[in-house]
């Protein structure tokens, strides 16, 4: 007696429940507010058990991101580890060519440069144009600031001080064309000139004729004439070809905030007679 009445449920099952579809539809258009009430009933019903089933499929999805989260600290902490190890050996390295560094500018009584001392300023104002770019900065003359000293991003330089105030300074980029900067090639230690002309890569100009220049080489303040302090990094080369060399500096001019002005001053190379601000001006105005 089952059979046949299973066969009877799968033959008008599908009838039953495209009736009851049509039924309720027609109950919806006839009785809105009946079906939300029962609608809402269902729901208040349903509510506590969706949420009772809900409980140990959110704990299940805890506990997996608790294993994912567990394995990524894992395969980060043998990663620090390694990182730790490789620091480690070049901390050493380097303690070694520190002192070995030391070792040998005693034999050679070598002088050691100036101590470099910062002064931190804000980037208050800039004056970038197709014929001057400069950076006004809201340190002048009352916090150390002198003419011609070298000015810093956290990436490398990217002016000298022009013109001076008691409160102000203005920075001379090195982009602009009026900037000139004695630099030297970090690997082969060929120099040259940084020559600025308005564009966002200098120049790199005046150097032996038998230097090689491949992208990628790092180009760093040489220090000659006393201005600058060696070693500062600039920005790497860009482009080589037959007529120019370009340098793309490492500096970002359009998150420029908080630069550093580096007093840098060798006995000799500035007067104190000398009105910083004045011959800044000047400078300005001829251009």
């Amino acid at each position: 007696m089952a059979w046949p009445l299973k066969t009877i449920i799968q033959r008008f099952a599908f009838l039953a429940l495209v009736s009851l579809a049509v039924a309720l539809l027609f109950i919806g258009k006839a009785n809105i507010a009946a079906v939300e009430r029962l609608r809402m009933a269902t729901t208040d019903i349903l509510a506590p058990v969706l949420t009772t089933i809900s409980e140990p499929v959110s704990a299940f999805h805890n506990a997996v991101a608790k294993v994912r989260s567990l394995a990524s600290l894992i395969e980060e902490n043998e990663r620090l580890r390694e990182e730790n190890a490789r620091l480690l050996k070049w901390q050493a390295a380097g303690r070694a060519l520190e002192q070995e560094n030391e070792n040998f500018r005693q034999l050679l009584n070598a002088l050691s440069d100036p101590l470099v001392l910062p002064i931190t300023a804000r980037v208050v104002g800039d004056s970038g144009g197709p014929f001057v770019r400069t950076l006004l900065l809201n340190a002048g003359q009352r916090e150390g600031v002198r003419l011609g000293q070298a000015v810093v991003a956290p990436l490398g330089l990217i002016g000298r001080i022009a013109a001076v105030g008691d409160r102000s300074a203005r920075v001379l980029l090195i982009t602009d064309i009026n900037s000139r900067i004695p630099v030297v090639l970090e690997k082969s230690r060929h120099k040259g000139i940084l020559v600025g002309d308005n564009s966002a890569v200098p120049l790199l100009e005046f150097l032996p004729s038998t230097a090689t220049v491949a992208p990628g080489d790092r180009v760093v303040t040489s220090g000659d004439g006393g201005m600058l302090p060696a070693g500062r990094p600039i920005g790497f080369v860009s482009s080589v070809d037959k007529r120019e060399i370009r340098v793309q500096p490492y500096a970002d001019w359009s998150r420029l905030e908080y630069v550093s002005v580096l007093r840098y001053d060798l006995p000799g190379m500035s007067s104190p007679e000398e009105n910083p601000g004045d011959l800044g001006e000047s400078r300005l105005d001829a251009k």
